[in-house]
């Protein structure tokens, strides 16, 4: 014997049905909580954070990457410490 109950409801009234808390509130609470969260750490890995901290990190750093860059575009001079 083969018996099948098809039963229509949202999962609020099955909760309810079945007695289970309603967790819509705390379940909103903890999404907003993260989004604040996720918001606050992509602020911090903007291209304008990074570049603010790697530059307040040492105070030369400024120029050595502005070296490094016109060594790499070849626009700068070349330095050669091996003269012969």
């Amino acid at each position: 014997m083969k018996v099948n109950v098809e039963i229509d409801c949202t999962p609020l009234e099955a909760r309810q049905f079945f007695g289970l808390p309603d967790v819509q509130p705390m379940q909103t609470a903890v999404m907003e909580k993260l989004q604040n969260q996720m918001m606050e750490n992509i602020q911090k890995v903007s291209p304008e954070a990074l570049m603010q901290s790697w530059l307040s990190f040492d105070p030369k750093f400024a120029e050595r990457f502005g070296d490094m860059f016109a060594a790499m575009t070849g626009l700068g001079g070349t330095r050669t410490s091996d003269k012969k």
